[in-house]
């Protein structure tokens, strides 16, 4: 039988949401603010020939350039004020997320609940704006070094790093205000919306192929049953959980008799998430992009080209490291953000118990062996998702640069968002049946 909350959510209709003032509210903030990021996208930093540029972009974008201008929604591409993204917020996050499980004082903060909580953001803000200032520095250099800069100097590098970082830091502040006033997690949104801003472009130049006979219309129709296939199965596995039974032990107060209820214990089995293939992709696409910057042209060089060419997306090496990588990083990853100790503690200080293993170290062995079967599975999925449209696009030379890392960002947010907005709707029908039963009551 359903609960209370399944029927009321298979209940949910247009009228329900066209009440739901404090939803709509939220919504108009997030189309907003969203509206905000993409017109910065098109405002280009000051001091570059934008027509030199767009040919140098054009010779690395098959590296990490080109991964990033992606995420960034062709901020890259057009050298605008967000052309970092946010994507120094989410490295200093992880990089905080690493020194948690290092530093004793950074667990400690940790385990001290929201002030905790606080102070380890505060850090993560510290550490973006370091990231930021870094890698704008080293773009600033990077097109000194591609002749694409008006007037080079340290003015020039000065003015690249104090508005890049800017941006950076407007954008994670732009994150942060559709978390708390908007629906959905703000960061996640805003490479949301830089990877779905391009997918019009990239269809368009799919089609574009197929009508000047660059690919055959079976390949393109392929490539898009594939693209639904492989988008069904991320949506499969991202909702798959092992649930383990938990009991909690029945207590006697005065004259009744409390407890004996059963939960569950949910486990993810992509537990994660994207982390993975990015990790993996970057460091891959790193030297490539090195290589292209650097021009090298020297004889003393080519073995290093020679390595990039091996490395290249498509290329057997490429693959295989590539697997190899989301495989290391995905155990490396769920170690860090999950830990059987703490939980099979955590069980054993509320009376919890998963019929037959005893509690305490029993249990948290039988918790890791558990995830660690299921760490398997997810990153085998993982490497799946991410391989095949690789080795596709380079066999069959499809001109889009949608893979298997932005399908599983922008299926996961907007699976994540869509469970918001049915909680705010679910939340608002609950407070009209409180309303109505406090109506009913005077009444009477």
């Amino acid at each position: 039988m359903a609960s209370a909350a399944e029927q009321l959510a298979a209940n949910l209709n247009l009228s329900a949401f066209s009440k739901a003032t404090e939803l709509k509210k939220r919504l108009w903030f997030t189309l907003g603010a969203l509206v905000v990021y993409r017109l910065g996208t098109y405002i280009p930093m000051p001091g570059i020939d934008l027509g030199q540029y767009a040919n140098a972009f054009q010779n690395v974008q098959s590296g990490i350039l080109g991964m990033f201008n992606m995420f960034a929604g062709g901020a890259v591409e057009r050298m605008a004020i967000f052309a970092l993204n946010i994507m120094p917020y989410i490295s200093a996050s992880i990089i905080m997320q690493l020194m948690t499980a290092v530093s004793p004082h950074l667990e400690q903060l940790k385990k001290e609940g929201e002030s905790g909580r606080k102070q380890i953001n505060q850090y993560t803000r510290y550490g973006t704006v370091g990231l930021a200032a870094l890698q704008a520095y080293g773009i600033a250099m990077g097109l000194e070094g591609a002749n694409v800069v008006l007037d080079p100097g340290w003015f020039f590098r000065a003015t690249t790093v104090i508005t890049l970082t800017c941006g950076t830091v407007f954008l994670m502040w732009l994150g942060e205000q559709i978390t708390a006033r908007g629906v959905g997690n703000g960061i996640s949104l805003i490479i949301f919306a830089g990877i779905v801003a391009e997918l019009p472009r990239a269809l368009a130049g799919l089609f574009e192929s197929g009508r000047t006979g660059a690919l055959s219309p079976i390949v393109i129709v392929g490539f898009l049953i594939g693209a639904i296939a492989i988008i069904t199965g991320i949506v499969f596995i991202e909702r798959s959980q092992r649930r383990l039974l938990v009991q909690y032990p029945k207590r006697q107060v005065g004259n009744k008799m409390f407890g004996g209820e059963q939960s569950h214990l949910p486990l993810k089995l992509n537990t994660a998430g994207v982390i993975p293939p990015i990790f993996a992709s970057s460091l891959l696409l790193l030297p490539a992009t090195l290589v292209g910057f650097a021009g090298a042209q020297s004889s003393s060089m080519d073995w290093v080209t020679a390595v990039t060419v091996a490395l290249g997306p498509g290329q057997p090496l490429y693959l295989a490291l590539y697997a190899a990588g989301i495989i290391f990083f995905c155990f490396f990853y769920t170690a860090i953000v999950f830990n059987p100790s703490d939980t099979a503690d955590n069980l054993k200080k509320q009376g919890g118990f998963i019929p037959g293993i005893r509690p305490g170290k029993r249990t948290a062995d039988y918790i890791d062996y558990v995830l660690t079967r299921l760490t398997v599975v997810g990153a085998l999925y993982l490497t799946v998702v991410c391989l095949i449209p690789e080795y596709v696009r380079a066999q069959s030379q499809v001109p889009i640069a949608f893979g298997g890392t932005s399908l599983l960002i922008v299926v996961s947010v907007t699976m994540d968002t869509v469970g918001q907005i049915q909680s705010h709707l679910l939340a608002h029908q609950y407070e009209g049946l409180i309303k109505k039963s406090k109506l009913r009551g005077r009444r009477r």
